[in-house]
């Protein structure tokens, strides 16, 4: 094929997954354009460090989260600041505030937004945390000393809740479910960590709903009123696919694009990847959606390889499904946090080590197979834990459960 026959690639969103998606196509070498659209106008930046090292603004080797990636070396063209707001595709073409764009195969790649409290929305002193703006507001914040109160007890307000407490602010943070982390761990398993909130210094209130976010401070449903100097709201995130409503692509019921194995969306020469896309999983039996740096860097190593099978169907290039152990960590309260694999609430529940010391593992066990392991302080567990979730082997509870045997030697 020559290069005036070679197809060209339209990436939307500057995230990790759609600047993995751009590098990749060159590691396999894709040989026609590339295009990378993202909405914000800054070069694009690592999402994870927003909540730790770049909010607490660190030195300039850690506070700056923009990657190391030449794009003009990689002949990757970049247009930053441009929003796009539909599609169309039976004339292969985007809908942006810029005017349209014309595509021959395009990849989806938006990631996710932040959900927004209702009735927050525009009251001064209310903040989100997805963006380096959304860090560049928050810095004074921390730097004031203040009263805050952080509106959900999930990673992000953790995460936050910890860099506040860092720079000497009065936190508390409110969570209408019973327990932190709700959705994402089984109440057992995060009973510990409501201890770690209160080592710190930070007040954790659960059962405690917002009725209304003013000027000043939150109302609690049980009429009680929370001052504050600045309230952050870290109660979830959604994907970013709004302008897809009414394309034909099709949306699940998160609002999330539904991918094949292959990543591939139902409409022709358009695929999505990251926190966009939910995928069917042959290792777990459902359909995933997975909000994590780890999926954003691994999925788009499946796109770019079945884009090139798709280009050049008779050469050696084969196409690959799609099907990982989910990873992701936390840093929280001096506390280093890894998650692998994927649980069910009747798998098998197995704890190596007390919760009330400094580091402990849970792991979950389906017919005697780890299907996946949280680790607090023991890397080394979920280093091993990764690698046994990618094998056959069933393993012996009583091993996995004595956290003085190496995971790995539960193996039968």
């Amino acid at each position: 094929m020559s290069e005036s026959q070679t197809h060209g690639v339209v990436i939307v969103g500057a995230g990790m997954a759609g600047v993995q998606t751009a590098v990749q196509l060159r590691e396999h070498h894709w040989p026609g354009p590339i295009r990378l659209i993202g909405a914000e106008p800054h070069q694009p930046y690592d999402r994870p460090p927003l909540s730790k090292a770049v909010l607490l603004g660190g030195d300039s080797a850690t506070a700056d989260p923009a990657y190391d990636i030449d794009f003009a070396a990689l002949d990757i063209e970049l247009e930053l600041g441009r929003t796009v707001t539909g599609l169309r595709p039976d004339a292969r073409l985007l809908d942006t505030d810029a005017g349209p764009v014309h595509y021959d195969r395009l990849v989806l790649a938006t990631g996710a937004e932040p959900v927004a409290l209702p009735g927050s929305e525009g009251v001064p002193g209310v903040h989100l945390l997805r963006t380096l703006d959304d860090v560049g507001r928050l810095r004074p914040v921390l730097a004031a000393k203040g009263e805050l109160v952080v509106v959900g007890a999930g990673w992000i307000g953790a995460e936050f809740a910890t860099a506040a407490r860092e720079r000497g602010c009065r936190v508390t943070v409110v969570e209408a479910a019973d327990r932190p982390l709700p959705g994402a761990l089984p109440a057992e398993v995060t009973e510990p960590m409501r201890a770690w909130y209160g080592e710190s210094g930070a007040v954790l209130r659960t059962g405690a709903a917002v009725a209304a976010v003013e000027p000043g401070g939150v109302q609690l449903a049980d009429g009680t009123r929370l001052p504050a100097d600045a309230v952050l709201v870290g109660i979830g995130a959604r994907p970013a696919t709004g302008w897809l409503r009414g394309s034909g692509v099709e949306l699940g019921e998160h609002g999330e694009v539904r991918a094949d194995a292959e990543l591939r969306t139902g409409v022709e020469d358009v695929w999505a990847v990251g926190d966009c896309a939910s995928f069917p999983s042959a290792r777990y039996g459902e359909r995933l959606l997975v909000h994590h740096w780890d999926n954003a860097l691994q999925g788009p190593r499946t796109v770019a390889a079945n884009l090139v099978a798709g280009e050049h169907p008779d050469s050696a290039a084969e196409r690959v499904a799609y099907d990982p152990v989910p990873y992701f960590w936390s840093e929280q309260f001096g506390r280093f946090v890894q998650y692998a694999g994927y649980h069910r609430p009747d798998d098998t529940l197995v704890w190596r080590g007390d919760p009330a010391d400094a580091a402990w593992s849970v792991c979950w066990l389906r017919d005697g197979r780890l299907t996946a392991l949280l680790a607090v302080g023991r890397p080394r567990d979920l280093a091993q834990g990764r690698r046994l979730m990618l094998g056959p082997a069933p393993l012996d509870e009583a091993l996995v459960a004595d956290p003085a045997v190496a995971l790995k030697k539960a193996a039968r």
